[in-house]
């Protein structure tokens, strides 16, 4: 998975393990961007679990969404988004693939490709067994990461920059 040096378009990047339910929610709220059309915008790529694998994207990239599911406090279908800096500004879990997901961008930071960073994560209760099928509870706020996914867009396309 080559991609040019320079690119144009913000990258967005879903995370997860679809073979957990709710966990490959990342994965799955790209591929429902890609039936909405928003490749037109923004670079989508489904990452799944692939941990270093996805290290190369994030060189010469200005901006990322990231899109995880999140095993916190919060009801399942939540969403929530973050401006991390760090990678200790993550929140504490990130489900089944917490250590390479973490490893990823403290590695990406390590070798200066850190871009300003959006977090959406979608809060999970426990995870499944084997089923590829979320909750009605975390399918039902696909809606609202696109919403967040917009939002972001627009703040990145206007230079907003994040707070420092």
């Amino acid at each position: 998975m080559k991609l040019p040096a320079s690119r144009q378009k913000t990258l967005i990047l879903g995370v997860g393990n679809l073979l957990m339910g709710d966990e490959g929610v990342g994965v799955a709220a790209i591929r429902y961007l890609e039936q909405l059309g928003l490749e037109a915008q923004a670079e989508l790529v489904d990452g799944g679990t692939s941990g270093f694998h996805l290290l190369d994207l994030f060189r010469d990239q200005q901006h990322l969404i990231l899109i995880d599911a999140a095993t916190d406090d919060q009801p399942p279908g939540s969403v929530s988004v973050i401006q991390p800096r760090y990678a200790s500004d993550f929140p504490p879990s990130l489900t089944a693939h917490d250590i390479g997901l973490k490893d990823l961008l403290e590695s990406a930071a390590l070798l200066d490709y850190w871009p300003q960073v959006d977090l959406i994560t979608i809060s999970i209760g426990q995870l499944s067994d084997m089923t590829m099928e979320l909750s009605p509870a975390v399918a039902g706020a696909l809606p609202r990461v696109v919403e967040c996914v917009r939002e972001c867009l627009t703040r990145i396309e206007a230079g907003a920059m994040v707070p420092a």
